[in-house]
């Protein structure tokens, strides 16, 4: 649900691409929740979700939002923040856990940042969740058998745990070989400081910048 992931994405998979051992890298998508209290609210817009909940003027919330389609649109992504829907993110981070164990991880990350940031879909709505799953080649059944239950809740808080062991406190947030980490397109280089620099991201307090 942070938007600079999703462009941080497309920048990292162009910069892999012109890496000449791309096929000896393995990625590994982590669960985050930058607000594990949102509410998935329908009645409510993702502008005036965002204006509330960081004390901006809705004029002052849609130039951003403008600054941040057109980001996305250099890398090739059409942003839709009139159609977004706001949205708790726990029960997509189950489902992209699933998808992990089938290899599949990569392709849920691209289905439900496209349902989110282009198409307006509501992604902590199970019955999203199954088509996205079908798309992506999972089973119908198991998808289900997932979602009706608190299957992979424990894998996602696990995430989330390790996420502050090492201080993460803002995403887009790349660790290489548990050794290395990239915060914000800036590298911290030691293993034991991986606080965040300056750069495009949203924090644990509610910023994006």
């Amino acid at each position: 649900m942070c938007p600079f992931c999703y462009i941080g994405k497309r920048k990292f998979e162009d910069a892999l691409s012109r890496f000449p051992d791309k096929d000896k890298v393995e990625v590994v998508w982590k669960s985050f929740q930058l607000d594990p209290s949102i509410k998935t609210n329908l009645s409510l817009s993702l502008t005036e979700h965002l204006a509330a909940s960081k004390g901006w003027s809705i004029e002052q919330t849609r130039q951003i939002q403008s600054q941040v389609v057109n980001m996305a649109a250099e890398v090739g992504l059409n942003f839709d923040f009139d159609r977004a829907v706001v949205a708790n993110s726990f029960d997509a981070h189950r489902f992209i856990q699933l998808a992990k164990t089938q290899g599949l991880g990569d392709a849920a990350e691209e289905e439900l940042f496209r349902a989110y940031f282009s198409e307006g879909k509501n992604t902590a709505d199970h019955e999203t969740l199954v088509q996205i799953g079908i798309k992506i080649g999972l089973v119908e059944h198991e998808i289900r058998q997932v979602l009706e239950s608190d299957a992979f809740a424990s894998e996602v808080q696990q995430d989330i745990y390790e996420a502050r062991q090492i201080g993460l406190r803002g995403v887009p947030h790349f660790v290489f070989n548990d050794r290395y980490s990239f915060a914000e397109w800036k590298q911290t280089h030691t293993p034991t400081d991986h606080s965040a620099d300056s750069g495009a991201s949203c924090s644990v307090d509610g910023v994006c910048e």
